[in-house]
């Protein structure tokens, strides 16, 4: 196995265009709805199995309608995923997605579900043998996963000599990046953006953002910024790569997964740093080109 995911897998309904006046009217007619599988560890397992990877997924859902969609889905695409992440006492998370017309979007979710349940009992340690990298897709997406189970998860990775990735979320309890240190000092490459990191760290520039974060133990920080690219800092270098072409936001969803992915499969193929970001940036910006997380993909 080249790489094993930890996150969600949920199913996102997705409707676009959608104005605010949708909550004062009775219907409100879209140009595309749909549905797709979603979830920061889905997308980001999508993503790679996109790009050629052999994927491992651990993730929960319950023995529902979405649950036994999602599972055949990701199976159909490629990515290996274990029975035993069904458990009878679970919902299958599902968001709908309400993208406006700029191409950002609103979330209604369900904080009962399956999006917020994944807790340590259900990673499954040792990691396969030969699983080179593991990510887990969004710190702070599952509040069952505080920082002393993080540190169990990058810690047995670490034994184990894989490379550790991170991506990052909003916080939820004021927490900081000096809270987080002593799981954050397991992690290789960490994938927050811009808002998030200044958030996390209480900086006010991506720049110090990131300084702050790699003092508190990430070896390289890399900030995805939107149109601006991402920042990477490694060491005590830090440096700007912009896009390359000028892009058509569609749809942001899960376009961070996009370029997390792309940064993954990037590193799996022994690329530096620099040209890991590079490629991400291309995997981000078709991402939002077009409607639903992966879709670009299919």
């Amino acid at each position: 196995m080249d790489i094993t995911i930890i996150g969600a897998a949920i199913l996102d309904v997705l409707a676009q265009p959608v104005d605010k006046e949708v909550f004062e009217t009775g219907s409100w007619p879209v140009e595309d709805l749909q549905m797709n599988i979603g979830g920061d560890g889905a997308n980001e397992a999508l993503v790679l199995v996109g790009l050629g990877k052999r994927v491992q997924l651990q993730t929960v859902l319950g023995p529902d309608l979405a649950g036994r969609m999602i599972l055949a889905r990701l199976r159909e695409r490629g990515v290996s995923i274990e029975d035993s992440c069904v458990q009878e006492d679970m919902v299958t998370g599902i968001n709908t997605v309400l993208i406006q017309k700029d191409g950002e979007r609103c979330f209604l979710t369900n904080p009962k579900g399956s999006l917020r349940r994944l807790s340590l009992e259900h990673i499954r340690m040792p990691f396969p043998r030969d699983t080179r990298i593991l990510c887990l897709a969004s710190i702070f997406v599952s509040p069952l996963l505080g920082v002393k189970e993080l540190e169990t998860i990058f810690a047995q990775a670490k034994k184990q000599g894989i490379t550790v990735c991170a991506d990052l979320t909003k916080r939820k309890n004021g927490e900081t990046a000096r809270d987080m240190a002593p799981a954050l000092r397991y992690i290789d490459y960490l994938l927050p953006n811009a808002e998030e990191a200044k958030l996390l760290t209480g900086e006010k520039t991506v720049e110090e953002a990131a300084r702050v974060l790699q003092e508190c133990g990430v070896t390289h920080v890399v900030v995805k910024c939107g149109s601006r690219g991402c920042y990477v800092l490694e060491e005590k270098t830090g440096y700007w790569i912009p896009p390359e072409h000028p892009v058509n936001c569609i749809d942001t969803t899960g376009a961070g997964d996009s370029f997390a992915g792309g940064f993954l499969a990037a590193l799996l193929e022994g690329k530096d740093i620099r040209e890991c970001a590079r490629f991400a940036n291309q995997c981000g910006g078709k991402a939002v080109s077009c409607v639903g997380a992966a879709s670009w993909l299919e």
